[in-house]
């Protein structure tokens, strides 16, 4: 589904990203972890648009997404939750969601989508009028996810989702990210809390300095040495 090929990014002269591989299935949850200012956040900026690569190519569904606009990328089914959850403070709950569905074709019927994002996250529920910016951090986080959802993504790019959140919150944002890999959806994840991320991948990558100094399955990359010493503190 996702494919990035050599991927370099220079910031000011300085590289964000040197010859980054990394590829997505369908259906498939990948984790990429590694320590603060290792380009993770550099990668799905780069993979969703924002940031222009210096070299190297990223395809999705086999389309190059080189001269493609964030919003015509979203268009086609590749949503970025970024960093910081960044809901609307001064919308609601409810027009923060529909505000997830603004690429979608118009006539397309939401109802159903509302229901699906409220059901796997009640709370947003019980809020639905409430101001975005009053909520806790936990429900900006689940906010922030369902307002992704809204896009119908086919690939939902997740950067720190647990970041500042209670732990009872991170519980529940990893078992909807099950649920979401079962409903057909891919997912991307950028996770600081690397034992969580691999417990729920499929496959993960390591990235230090901007490159990927490790890869494979998640499974395989708990069982690995260097991994365990330097990520997962044991």
């Amino acid at each position: 589904m996702l494919t990035v090929k050599n991927v370099h990014v220079s910031y000011d002269g300085s590289l964000g990203l040197r010859g980054v591989d990394l590829a997505v299935s369908a259906s498939e949850l990948v984790a990429v972890i590694g320590p603060n200012g290792a380009g993770k956040t550099t990668l799905l900026r780069t993979i969703s648009g924002l940031v222009r690569r210096t070299t190297g190519t990223v395809h999705f569904e086999g389309a190059d997404l080189a001269t493609l606009e964030p919003d015509e990328i979203v268009r086609r089914g590749l949503i970025h939750v970024p960093e910081g959850r960044m809901v609307l403070g001064r919308m609601s709950v409810r027009d923060n969601l529909l505000l997830g569905a603004y690429a979608r074709p118009k006539g397309d019927d939401l109802a159903d989508d509302l229901d699906y994002v409220l059901g796997l996250f009640p709370v947003l529920k019980s809020r639905f009028t409430q101001l975005a910016g009053t909520l806790s951090g936990g429900e900006q986080q689940m906010l922030a996810i369902a307002r992704g959802l809204m896009g119908k993504p086919k690939l939902l790019m997740l950067d720190e989702p647990s970041l500042g959140i209670a732990p009872i919150v991170v519980e529940k944002i990893f078992e909807t990210m099950s649920e979401i890999r079962n409903k057909g959806i891919a997912v991307l994840l950028v996770e600081q809390n690397a034992v969580k991320a691999l417990a729920a991948a499929n496959h993960a990558y390591v990235i230090d300095l901007g490159s990927v100094t490790a890869s494979g399955k998640a499974s395989d990359l708990i069982q690995d040495e260097r991994v365990r010493k330097a990520y997962l503190g044991v």
